[in-house]
Order: C-alpha cells, then sequence, then structure tokens
C-alpha cells in the first residue's frame, strides 16, 4: 500500500487497483467569492435591509440583504431575467 496525496490500495488477487482521492475544499474568507448582488424590487430591498427579512431574487434566491451589493458582480441569471423581461416588456 503507498501512502500520497491519494490513497492507492492493491487486490492481488484481481489484479484491480482502487484510487481513494481526498476530497479537497479551498478556504476563502466567509464565501466572499460565491457571492453576487442579485436584481429585486428597490422598495422590497431597503425595507427587507431595515427590517431584516428574507428577499427573493429574480433567480429565486433567497437572502436577508445585510452587505454593500455594489462590491460583488452582478448575478448572471437575474441578468438574464431581466433582459427578458425588459424584451417582453417592449414587444
Amino acid at each position: 500500500m503507498t501512502s500520497s496525496a491519494s490513497e492507492t490500495i492493491a487486490v492481488p488477487e484481481t489484479g484491480t487497483v482502487t484510487i481513494v482521492e481526498p476530497e479537497v475544499r479551498e478556504a476563502t474568507d466567509e464565501g466572499d467569492h460565491d457571492r453576487f448582488a442579485h436584481y429585486t424590487r428597490r422598495a422590497d430591498a431597503n425595507r427587507a435591509y431595515i427590517e431584516g427579512t428574507p428577499l427573493r431574487a429574480l433567480c429565486g434566491k433567497v437572502w436577508v440583504p445585510s452587505r454593500d451589493p455594489s462590491r460583488y458582480p452582478v448575478c448572471p441569471e437575474c441578468v438574464k431575467i431581466r433582459d427578458r423581461l425588459r424584451r417582453s416588456a417592449f414587444n
């Protein structure tokens, strides 16, 4: 048996080898790399920010706003939905 980044177990009778890969998770600061700014109604966002109540974005994400959205990229799914809504409103 060899021990390295992945563990190899050999079974001599069958001649097969099983490789077990360790689960590796990157350490990040509170998941900021996964955060997006989402589109929602401005009045709802202001109320939710003040009252601390959950809010639903166009993409369906539910969260309690507590951070400055200008620090994050806009959610690509929210952008697609907003563009689709704008196109249908003008046609």
